[in-house]
C-alpha cells in the first residue's frame, strides 16, 4: 500500500524541504509517535480486553494498530496541512530502520538469501512484468502507462514508476494513475497476504520470501513481513532491499526501449553513461544495510550495542507503520479509473502466484535457503 504521501514527496522539489524550518516537522512527527505509540497500547488492551471478557481473539499486531488508526484519521476528520511535512519523513525513518536492520543480519547471510532471491526475483519480474504490459494492451491503457504499471508492480512500486517518470518521458495523467492504482495494489496484499499466509502453513522464512517478492513498496513489504513475524519481516526486508536494487536496471531498460520508438530522450552513448544513469536511481540505503551487517559480523558492536541498534531499527519502523496509514486517502484512490486498477489486480495476481509457487519451489524441494537468515 504505497501511499499518497510518495506522490507528494516526488513532487516536492529538494528546495522547498531544505527551505522548512525544523519546528515545521515538529506536529507531524509528534503525530507519527502518537499514532505508533496508541498502536503498541491497542495491541496490549486489546489482549488484555480478551483475556479479562473470555474472549477467543486474534492477536492483532501493533504493525496493523498503528496503519488502522492511520487510516481511520486520515479518512474521517482528515490531515491537517501542519502535520504533512512531519508525516511525509516516514520514507527517511524507513530507510533508517532498514539500515538499523542490517544489525541482525549475518553478512554470509544476507549475500547467500540476496543470491537465492535474486534468481527468483528476475523470474517474477520477467513473467509479471509481461503480462502486466499484455494486459494493460488488451484494456486499451497507453503504452507508457502499461510500463509505469509493470515497472511499479514488479520493482519499487511508487518509488519505481517516479524514477521512471522523466527517463520515459511519461505523462502526469499516466503517473497519477499508476500511482494510484499501486496504492489499491499495496492495501489488497497488506491486508490479505498475512492470513493466507496461515492458512497455507508457510514458515516464517517462506512468508518472508514471499512478501519480498510480492508486495510492491518497501513501506507495504516491511509492513506486510512483520504482520506475520519478526523473522519474516525481517526476510522481507531483505528480499525487498535486492528488489529495490534492481531498479536502476530495470528503469534503464525501459528509457532505451522508449528512446528507440522516438518516445523519450536519447541517454548518452557509452558504457560510462549508462552506469552513471544507474547509479543515479540505486537506492543508496541498500548500501547502509549492507555496511551495518559487515560491521556487525565483524564483530565491533557490543551486545549492548546491537541491540541499541535494534531498538533504533523498531521504532523507525514504528514510525514508519504509523504514517503509512497516516498518509493513504483512500477517497483518492477511489477516483481512479477502473482500466489501470483492474490492470493492477491482475498483476497482484500473477506476482503473488508466481513469487508464491519459486518460494515453494525452492524451499521445499530445492532446499534453497532451508535454515537460513
Amino acid at each position: 500500500m504505497s501511499t499518497v504521501a510518495d506522490r507528494d514527496v516526488a513532487e516536492e522539489s529538494a528546495s522547498d524541504f531544505t527551505s522548512r524550518r525544523p519546528l515545521d516537522y515538529l506536529p507531524g512527527l509528534l503525530l507519527l509517535v502518537a499514532v505508533g505509540v496508541a498502536g503498541k497500547y491497542a495491541e496490549v488492551g486489546w489482549l488484555a480486553l480478551a483475556k479479562h471478557q473470555h474472549w477467543r481473539v486474534p492477536d492483532i499486531e501493533y504493525v496493523l494498530w498503528a496503519i488502522l488508526i492511520g487510516l481511520v484519521i486520515t479518512n474521517t476528520v482528515g490531515l491537517h496541512r501542519i502535520f504533512r511535512p512531519g508525516v511525509l519523513t516516514y520514507q527517511f525513518w524507513l530507510k533508517v530502520g532498514i539500515v538499523a536492520l542490517g544489525s541482525r543480519f549475518v553478512l554470509g547471510d544476507v549475500l547467500k538469501l540476496g543470491a537465492t532471491s535474486l534468481v527468483q526475483i528476475l523470474v517474477d519480474m520477467t513473467v509479471a512484468g509481461t503480462i502486466i504490459i499484455l494486459a494493460a494492451r488488451l484494456f486499451g491503457l497507453s503504452g507508457k502507462l502499461g510500463s509505469l504499471l509493470a515497472i511499479g508492480t514488479s520493482i519499487c512500486g511508487v518509488s519505481a514508476i517516479i524514477a521512471s517518470k522523466g527517463a520515459i518521458r511519461a505523462r502526469n495523467s499516466d503517473v497519477s494513475y499508476a500511482i494510484a492504482a499501486i496504492l489499491a495494489l499495496g492495501a489488497v496484499a497488506l491486508f490479505t497476504l498475512p492470513p493466507l499466509g496461515h492458512a497455507i502453513g508457510l514458515t516464517d522464512h517462506e512468508f518472508g520470501l514471499w512478501a519480498g517478492l510480492a508486495v510492491d513498496n518497501t513501506a507495504e513489504t516491511t509492513a506486510t513481513g512483520y504482520l506475520f513475524s519478526d523473522e519474516a519481516g525481517k526476510i522481507a526486508v531483505l528480499v525487498k532491499s535486492v528488489r529495490n536494487a534492481l531498479i536502476g536496471f530495470v528503469v534503464l531498460g525501459f528509457a532505451l526501449y522508449w528512446a528507440s520508438k522516438g518516445e523519450a530522450d536519447e541517454l548518452a552513448p557509452g558504457l560510462r553513461a549508462k552506469a552513471a544513469f544507474v547509479w543515479e536511481k540505486f537506492p543508496k540505503f541498500v548500501l547502509g544495510f549492507l555496511a551495518v551487517s559487515a560491521v556487525a559480523t565483524a564483530g565491533l558492536l557490543s551486545k549492548g550495542q546491537l541491540t541499541n541498534v535494534g531498538n533504533i531499527s523498531k521504532w523507525a519502523f514504528l514510525l514508519t507503520f504509523a504514517g503509512v496509514g497516516l498518509s493513504t486517502d483512500i477517497r483518492q484512490i477511489a477516483r481512479t479509473g477502473w482500466r489501470p486498477l483492474v490492470v493492477s489486480v491482475i498483476g497482484l495476481v500473477v506476482v503473488a502466484v508466481v513469487s508464491l509457487g519459486l518460494v515453494l519451489l525452492t524451499s521445499r524441494v530445492l532446499h534453497w535457503g532451508v535454515g537460513g537468515a
